[in-house]
């Protein structure tokens, strides 16, 4: 696959991307990944906006990215690059070469709120709302994306008040943002904002990035279905440290990961296998991961077979590039007037909003949308960007 970089011209309009858990080991090797990529300090490996297929796409320059964020931890920039360079997953000395670009992004991190929080419902979202419009002028940005990168939660209770996640997702559409939830946690997906994200004036999608694991299904599953062969079972298992192997380590955590891995098979093969998949924290593992399947299915004459896989990798660095992926597509849908789910991005996720189960089909519903977007078409409908009422209404209640 050629790789190509595009470089933004002189009047490149402005995009922000303000990132959930900014100060996270995602979040962090995303901005250096896209500060060392559009200074040509590493090229862009990972990235498929990157590659030709999409050169036609006019999707924003890596170098007019503004980037800010929500957290709720207090470890600066600067020092989670560091520490992340010392586990292996940014290059030596990366750090110290961006300082600037890190030092720029921490002053624009804006504190979320912790669990004893005495706001509301409605003030959360109205306060997280603020410090995006906020953001878009102080910097002169033409439109901003809110990806959702931060730890994983329990799914939630639909008479519970809104989790953090939905607040964010909220404030995003209230503040006429671009959304991505690139985590399993129920961000949009809350029934009481379900209206808002239908009928939304701007462009959104999840959720759970797949970079690994079910990735891997995702590929695999097709060639039994396709090949005739039953699979009776299949099983899996993860060994991981950092920060998300100590969210996961909570059972209703792991639970609302687990979904978006099982659903890759039911839709694959037309029902879940036995098997589970089991998450297990290893903090001395750091950074770093390992997921192992067993696939037990019958052959020919009933005869009985087994697929092993390991996938050993570091999930900040799997991720990172397809959270500048979908920062650069929804930027370009929500430019392009697209509103709501967008179809065409279930190629990132693990539970898409749409479209098929398969990465080969999948893949080419994501060449569709980028054909979808090239420059020469007439804009498929109007506007975007604007304060979505249905957002505040849906979200208002729950104090």
């Amino acid at each position: 696959m050629t790789v190509t970089h595009h470089p933004a011209p002189a009047t490149a309009p402005r995009t922000g991307l303000w990132l959930i858990g900014a100060r996270g080991s995602v979040a962090t090797t995303a901005l250096a990944g896209a500060a060392a990529v559009a200074a040509g300090l590493h090229p862009p490996t990972g990235m498929v906006t990157e590659t030709a297929p999409f050169d036609a796409a006019a999707l924003p320059p890596l170098d007019s990215l503004v980037l800010g964020g929500h957290d709720t931890a207090s470890v600066p920039l600067p020092k989670r690059a560091e520490t992340l360079a010392a586990a292996g997953v940014l290059p030596h000395g990366l750090p110290t070469a961006l300082r600037a670009e890190l030092a720029a992004a921490e002053e624009r991190i804006r504190p979320g709120a912790g669990p004893e929080d005495p706001r509301g419902t409605e003030e959360l979202i109205a306060g997280y709302a603020a410090d995006l419009a906020a953001f878009a002028r102080a910097h002169g940005l033409a439109r901003t994306v809110v990806v959702n990168v931060a730890s994983t939660e329990p799914a939630a209770d639909a008479g519970a008040p809104l989790p953090p996640s939905s607040l964010y997702a909220a404030a995003a559409l209230r503040a006429g943002c671009g959304y991505v939830n690139f985590t399993p946690s129920t961000g949009l997906h809350h029934p009481r904002l379900a209206d808002a994200a239908r009928t939304a004036s701007v462009p959104h999608a999840g959720r759970d990035g797949k970079t690994g694991q079910t990735l891997l299904r995702s590929v695999l599953a097709p060639m039994f279905a396709q090949r005739a062969l039953t699979v009776r079972a299949w099983s899996g298992s993860n060994l991981l440290g950092g920060g998300d192997g100590a969210a996961l380590a909570d059972p209703a955590a792991a639970a609302a990961k687990n979904a978006g891995k099982a659903r890759v098979l039911a839709d694959t093969l037309g029902a879940a296998p036995e098997g589970e998949v089991h998450i297990d924290d290893v903090p001395a593992m750091g950074e770093w991961k390992t997921a192992w399947d067993h696939v037990a299915f019958d052959g020919f004459l009933g005869s009985r077979m087994i697929l092993q896989t390991i996938w050993q990798g570091c999930d900040s660095a799997l991720a990172a590039p397809l959270v500048l992926d979908l920062a650069r597509l929804v930027a370009r849908c929500h430019e392009r007037g697209l509103a709501g789910p967008v179809d065409g991005l279930g190629f990132f996720f693990k539970d898409p909003d749409s479209g098929p189960a398969d990465l080969s089909a999948q893949w080419m519903a994501l060449l569709e949308l980028a054909g979808r977007l090239a420059a020469d078409g007439a804009p498929p409908g109007g506007g975007g960007g604007a304060r979505n009422d249905d957002a505040s209404s849906a979200a208002g209640d729950g104090r």
